[in-house]
């Protein structure tokens, strides 16, 4: 399992009876884990919180405040796997269906990335990433800050906008980042006619999901397809392809099977894939956060 160990102001201090209690920052936050089917480690850590997500039987769920700000930040980066030369800085704020607008676990791919890309660039190289369901932006913030040019693609402007206050939050409002709302598919076919390509590809496709002229996305039925035509961006000399899931379908090995068969008949590479998770202070448990599966070029 990859384990994102490197947060200072991010911590899951305890889990168990379907939920997690997590530090952001200054904040303790309750969210609901349907993996957590275990009992609570130490129950009076749960007795003072500044919010709890409370799951519906019915479906979704809603917050419960008690002193919550609308807004906050957390930061991540100084001094550590990713190399990065700054801190990153990323806006939270509790928003639809438990979500705070990260996923902490992503560090651990962040600093892979990230490692990557500085290389590259030592050697005398540069690296261009395209980005896909880029969410808030954290693998395009992190990204930029190790010296990659960045072409950041979400259906939703809401997101878009979010991940540009990240960015200038960690000091790189004027990194070369294109800024895209737009639908990933149609994106990704548009720059194969225009013979764009891409050194690096990031992409954490939902579940389900629409584009913005409604698309509809389904996973199990768009993802293969779509990598294999992502394939055809790929530059001459590659660096990384990086898929993350939170599908239960799609395992590891799942994500294995479809970066070799997508990406053997065109690259010669390396393939690992594995969990993604996020260790937990009491209790020495790991708690499993999805799933990724990585290809490097090989040199």
């Amino acid at each position: 399992m990859w384990i994102a160990s490197d947060w200072d102001e991010y911590e899951v201090l305890d889990s168990g009876d379907g939920e997690k209690l997590e530090r952001w920052g200054n904040y303790l936050l309750i969210r609901p884990d349907p993996q957590v089917i275990w009992p609570k480690g130490d129950p009076s850590l749960w007795k003072r919180v500044n919010a709890h997500y409370h799951r519906s039987n019915k479906g979704g769920g809603n917050w419960e405040f008690f002193d919550l700000p609308e807004e906050w930040t957390i930061k991540y980066g100084a001094s550590r796997r990713g190399g990065y030369d700054r801190l990153l800085t990323f806006h939270l704020k509790p928003f639809s269906f438990k979500h705070t607008g990260l996923f902490p676990e992503q560090a651990v791919n962040w600093d892979w990335a990230s490692q990557l890309i500085r290389k590259r660039i030592a050697d005398g190289g540069s690296v261009k990433v395209l980005n896909l369901f880029a969410y808030t932006g954290g693998a395009t913030v992190s990204a930029a800050a190790a010296g990659a040019s960045v072409t950041h693609v979400d259906a939703s402007k809401g997101m878009v906008t979010w991940a540009r206050e990240n960015a200038a939050a960690s000091d790189l409002a004027e990194a070369p980042i294109r800024w895209l709302v737009d639908d990933c598919l149609k994106f990704v076919e548009r720059e194969i006619r225009r013979g764009n390509t891409y050194d690096a590809i990031i992409m954490d496709p939902p579940s389900y999901g629409r584009g913005p002229k409604g698309e509809i996305w389904k996973i199990e039925e768009s993802i293969y397809p779509f990598l294999e035509t992502c394939t055809k961006v790929l530059s001459k000399e590659p660096l990384f392809v990086l898929i993350n899931s939170y599908t239960t379908g799609l395992q590891p090995a799942v994500l294995s099977y479809m970066l070799h068969r997508a990406l053997d008949p065109v690259h010669a590479g390396h393939i690992d894939a594995g969990e993604v998770g996020l260790p937990v202070t009491t209790g020495n448990l790991t708690l499993p956060c999805g799933a990724a599966g990585r290809w490097i070029a090989r040199s």
